[in-house]
């Protein structure tokens, strides 16, 4: 049996060595010239360096197209309808695509790589995407695993965001990473704040991004970032709101709260916020100065493991457990989410099961 499983591995081995030398033959032996970018109908033009995905390339030429995996493959965010150029769809889009998307020839441009000419549509609003060189200005511990980023931009920049959008931060090369990567993390800053960019971001065990925030970044550090991004906002209606978050899913709310306080929002407002034990918990000072100027605000906190020396006396189970319970009836109601795939998806069964159209639940899933 140690034999076998011996030979498993050297195999798995044996392929993933193969696997990266076919990436750096594919990239540094195949030779693939320069590539033009033939955009909106020739509205602009780029020339490219072939051999690199479309999404680096397109980034290589100041165009930030919105990827929250950073051009891993997983979030399906970074679709172009690709109308000349380019092979057949691959299967690593295949599962972010729809039949009809790939009839548009719509592709997911992070997997698809330039290596002759090519002709795409680009929206018009992410031409007004900006690259912006800020500097670390300080590093917040929110809790045991969870940190609360601040960037200061340059004299002179600014950056307006509208609550609920995200920033791309780009990871410097390092020992995880040969080359600089981008992650997309929500933004907390406080909207009338254009000179900061405020991003709370949770350690991921081996994420390429989080250990680099974690165990190298340095406050003063110089960062490049990239946005704002995203159509997750709160509606202009006047129905009442549920916010439901866990972890650094509370960002984006932070943003929300503040415009809810700036703008002299009247809206009730019951936010459930979801976390293990107690040391989980974070922002409970600022969700009580949120409760104390917003009159119909409540925040709910909820541990679904408290440990017995957390004396925990407010809220126990799931957060949509919770939820469930306290808001039976959602049919005139709507919804903001943040957090997991996974929290999202139990989210909107939770919300749809208590009568809420799927269409009054918005999220951001990444």
């Amino acid at each position: 049996m140690t034999t076998f499983f011996i030979a498993v591995g050297s195999l798995v081995a044996i392929c993933g060595v193969l696997a990266v030398l076919l990436v750096i033959a594919d990239r540094y032996l195949n030779d693939y010239g320069i590539c033009k970018l033939i955009i909106n109908k020739g509205a602009r033009e780029e020339e490219v360096e072939g051999g690199d995905t479309l999404l680096g390339s397109l980034n290589s030429a100041g165009l930030f197209i919105p990827s929250a995996c950073g051009g891993q493959g997983s979030c399906g965010l970074c679709k172009l309808k690709v109308t000349a150029g380019g092979p057949p769809v691959l299967p690593t889009e295949e599962p972010h695509l729809t039949a009809d998307e790939i009839k548009d020839n719509v592709r997911l441009c992070c997997q698809l790589k330039v290596h002759e000419d090519m002709e795409l549509e680009i929206p018009e609003e992410l031409f007004n995407i900006c690259e912006y060189k800020g500097k670390v200005e300080s590093i917040t511990d929110l809790n045991h695993d969870i940190k609360l980023l601040r960037i200061a931009l340059p004299a002179g920049d600014e950056v307006n965001i509208i609550p609920g959008q995200y920033m791309q931060i780009e990871t410097p090369k390092y020992k995880k990473t040969p080359e600089p990567v981008y992650r997309a993390y929500s933004i907390a800053t406080d909207p009338l704040d254009k000179t900061h960019v405020d991003l709370c971001i949770r350690l991921v065990p081996s994420g390429i991004c989080t250990t680099y925030v974690f165990e190298h970044m340095k406050e003063k550090q110089a960062v490049t970032l990239n946005g704002p991004y995203g159509d997750f906002f709160l509606s202009d209606t006047d129905k009442d709101m549920i916010f439901i978050a866990g972890g650094s899913g509370m960002a984006p709310f932070l943003s929300m709260l503040a415009h809810i306080k700036n703008e002299g929002i009247t809206r009730n407002v019951t936010y459930f916020f979801g976390a293990r034990a107690k040391r989980d918990l974070i922002c409970l000072e600022q969700m009580a100065a949120f409760e104390k100027v917003l009159p119909n605000f409540r925040f709910v906190p909820c541990l679904s493991e408290a440990f017995p020396e957390d004396n925990w006396e407010g809220e126990t189970g799931l957060v949509t457990d919770v939820m469930k319970r306290l808001c039976p009836d959602l049919t005139q109601m709507e919804a903001y989410l943040c957090g997991s795939p996974g929290m999202i998806d139990a989210s909107i069964a939770a919300l749809t099961a208590n009568g809420m159209p799927n269409d009054a639940i918005a999220y951001d899933k990444f």
